[in-house]
Parts: structure tokens; C-alpha cells; sequence
């Protein structure tokens, strides 16, 4: 892990909650708990780290986020300015760990004790472009589709900047991050493997089931706002 970051209270114009925290600075250690259900939990899975919406963030499928510093380099190099680890509002800055080949349920062991496991891709959101400041950033960020990763809290702990993450074992399905992110932008035949699969929590899935039906009735999908 290159860097470890968590977020403060911060005013966010671009929601009526007013206040975000996204803006993810980095510490030198934290530590990772379940935080419980998205309505009524802890929120992140990260002791100390701020979420202003849990409307649409946090609860235990959303405790941790993570991305990888290759991907804020590139990102860096189409803005043509720099990108700090936290930037996009990631827990965990990642090195030499392809996040966004990760399949949906992969385990990842962080330092000596914490286990994680990959629960699905980030949806941009209205904080995040306002966070960017970039022209027509959701579909920007969307078209690449290389989101991150989302992961629950399987066995909790302390982390340490530096730590190494470590795959520990892999579903036998082949649905990766980005699949899932492309069904639930409104891709049926990606929300059809990825339900065949049956590697999303019920909550999830039902979220997706609903989606496909809105596609087959006429309906779009829609991005959180």
C-alpha cells in the first residue's frame, strides 16, 4: 500500500447534506472495522475517516475504498496536473496491485492481520466532479470505466502506510470490477452475467434486477447524483 488516507469534514455544495469527506489526506496508520449496514452503521470502514452522504456511501458492501496509483498517473497525465494519493477520495493508494482486475469477491490480506474482499466498482457521483473540477467529469471517469474497487471489512485490524496487500484467494467466476460497473451503468448483457454469477450481496443484486427492468421496459439507467 503506497498510501493510507481518511477524510474530514469538508462543505460540499454539490449535495443537500452539505458536507463531504471526500477530500482523503494520508495518516500513518488506521484502523479497519466493519462499519455495519449503509443506513444506521458507522459509515466508512476506516476509524476516523468522515463520509457526508451515507445515503449512497459507506455501510459494509462500501467500508473501504481503494485505487492504484498507476491509474491516478494516468489520470494525471490526461489532466495535465498532478494527482496526489487521496485524490479521488481511495482509503488505500495501491502500487504493483491491479485493482480494477480484481473479481468480485477476491480476498486481499493487508499486513499482518486485516483481510478485505473486493464487493464491487465506485459510481461517480455529483461530489466527485465537484471534487475534480473537471468538464463533464462523471462521463469522463465513466467511459474509462476503471472505478476501483470497493471492499468489506472480513477480518478487521490495524494498517500501516506501507503495509503490503496481498491476493489471498479468488472466486471460480471471471467477473471483474469493471464488468460489474459497466451492468450497473445500464449494460444488460454485463448485468446479465454478472447476476448469472451470483457473486453480489442480495441487496445488490435485487439493485440490479431492477435496473435490467427498467432497460427492458424503456427506461435508462441512472447515475447517483
Amino acid at each position: 500500500m503506497l498510501s493510507l488516507n481518511v477524510g474530514t469534514p469538508e462543505p460540499n455544495a454539490a449535495k443537500p447534506v452539505g458536507v463531504t469527506g471526500i477530500h482523503k489526506r494520508p495518516v500513518g496508520t488506521a484502523v479497519l472495522r466493519a462499519p455495519g449496514p449503509k443506513h444506521g452503521g458507522l459509515g466508512s470502514g476506516v476509524e476516523g475517516d468522515f463520509l457526508g452522504d451515507t445515503r449512497h456511501h459507506g455501510g459494509d458492501t462500501q467500508a473501504v475504498y481503494a485505487f492504484a496509483r498507476e491509474e491516478l498517473d494516468w489520470w494525471a497525465g490526461e489532466l495535465g496536473r498532478e494527482l496526489p494519493s487521496g485524490t479521488f477520495g481511495e482509503n488505500l493508494t495501491t502500487l504493483g496491485l491491479d485493482v480494477d482486475g480484481s473479481l468480485i469477491g477476491e480476498r486481499w490480506a493487508v499486513g499482518d492481520t486485516v483481510v478485505l474482499e473486493v464487493c464491487g466498482p465506485r459510481i461517480p457521483c455529483a461530489t466527485f466532479a465537484a471534487r475534480m473540477g473537471e468538464r463533464g467529469w462523471v462521463k469522463r471517469f465513466s467511459a474509462v470505466g476503471r472505478t476501483g474497487a470497493y471492499l468489506s471489512v472480513v477480518t478487521g485490524g490495524t494498517v500501516r502506510q506501507g503495509d503490503a496487500i496481498t491476493v489471498v484467494s479468488r472466486p471460480d467466476h471471471e467477473i471483474t470490477v469493471p464488468d460489474t460497473f459497466r451492468a450497473f451503468m445500464g449494460e444488460v448483457e454485463a448485468a446479465q452475467r454478472v447476476l448469472a454469477a451470483g457473486c453480489l450481496v442480495e441487496s445488490e443484486a435485487d439493485e440490479l434486477r431492477e435496473l435490467v427492468a427498467r432497460r427492458g421496459s424503456g427506461g435508462g439507467a441512472e447515475l447517483e447524483s
